[in-house]
């Protein structure tokens, strides 16, 4: 199958595994976005001299934790129902009330699997000034971006990252793409 045409489960699986590997790899996540701005494959070099370039390659990410992750957030969260369940016929009340339950699940999963911290500490609304060299993978210019740093501007969100990552061990034989199998009642 050519890549034009991948199949959704294939798309999906890549989406999810890119997904995990931008949070992890900050030159991964940086790589993803020239590619997005549609900027070169390296950024352009400045006027200044400049280190030798370093080759950064990219490596594939397997699916198995971004299929796991949405299995404990069905089964902890009913995450995959919410999502999948047409609300039109719903009211605004009773959609707020299943997804404050979701809501809920997923906040548990997401802190019983995973250490998660802001990026920056100062709060949202606080000027900052990024100095030359920051890190652009961990923070993202918005607005009118001219020129070089220092740059200053008004926090308007602190980011996010993950800092420890606690999913279970699978078995070989464990089939990571049933995130929530059939339930059989007897």
């Amino acid at each position: 199958m050519s890549d034009s045409n991948a199949s959704f489960l294939s798309r999906f699986s890549l989406a999810v595994g890119t997904f995990f590997a931008i949070l992890g790899d900050r030159e991964v996540a940086a790589g993803v976005r020239r590619v997005r701005n549609g900027e070169a494959a390296a950024p352009e070099p400045s006027p200044a001299p400049t280190p030798a370039p370093v080759v950064r390659t990219i490596k594939e990410a397997t699916p198995d934790a971004a299929l796991q992750l949405l299995g404990l957030l069905q089964r902890d969260a009913r995450f995959i129902d919410f999502i999948e369940e047409d609300v039109a016929a719903y009211s605004d009340a009773e959609i707020g009330a299943a997804a404050r339950l979701v809501h809920d699940g997923c906040r548990t999963t997401l802190r019983e699997h995973f250490t998660i911290r802001p990026v920056r500490t100062e709060a949202e609304g606080s000027r900052v000034t990024l100095e030359d060299g920051f890190d652009a993978s961990a923070n993202r210019l918005t607005g009118n971006v001219v020129g070089q740093a220092p740059f200053t501007g008004n926090l308007s969100h602190r980011g996010w990252k993950v800092e420890q990552v606690r999913l279970p061990k699978l078995t070989e034989s464990h089939d990571a793409t049933v995130i929530a199998p059939a339930e059989v009642e007897l």
